[in-house]
């Protein structure tokens, strides 16, 4: 069942039908100020029509009112506030950056402490025990021994020809 004001609306638009028509009017006290009320609605919506036309965009306005349209749609948060954004499974392009640098870094200075080199010795302590340790005769008669430098390489070559057995105190520590 329609409300009093539905009625009323569809009177004035002229969409009541026969029987909803008559029972309508039948049940208005003044008939002549409703019509005059009617006739004064339909009068303002016509003004209001003919003032208040929608202006015919330029092809360019149009463009540019639905690129405002696409923009403002973008802007919109998609999640409810209460709700975090979505994460992301990759990183950054500046968290990368900033990770490589970090990693570089610690590199560097683990190379730079592990990769000290110490200030080598001449000698060895096991190549001056071995110069300076004769061969025994009566083990091996025809023993020699030479020793070949390259300080170039750091490489120092002790040549044993003719050794049949190296005494125990030169076993390797």
């Amino acid at each position: 069942m329609k409300t009093f004001e539905e009625k009323w609306t569809a009177w004035l638009d002229g969409k009541l039908r026969d029987n909803e028509l008559a029972e309508f009017e039948g049940a208005m006290p003044d008939k002549a100020s409703a019509q005059a009320e009617k006739r004064a609605a339909l009068k303002l919506g016509a003004l209001l029509k003919e003032q208040l036309r929608p202006q015919a965009m330029a092809n360019e306005e149009f463009f540019h009112h639905q690129l405002r349209q696409r923009m403002a749609a973008e802007e919109t948060p998609r999640f409810s506030p209460a709700e975090s954004p979505p994460k992301s499974i990759f990183w950054p392009i500046g968290r990368l950056v900033w990770a490589g640098v970090a990693s570089l870094a610690v590199f560097c200075l683990f190379a730079f402490i592990v990769m000290r080199e110490k200030a080598p010795s001449d000698q060895s302590q096991y190549l001056t025990q071995i110069l300076n340790a004769r061969v025994d005769p009566n083990v091996s008669p025809g023993a020699t021994i030479s020793m070949f430098k390259s300080k170039e390489d750091k490489v120092t070559v002790l040549w044993v020809d003719g050794l049949e057995s190296l005494p125990a105190e030169f076993a390797t520590k």
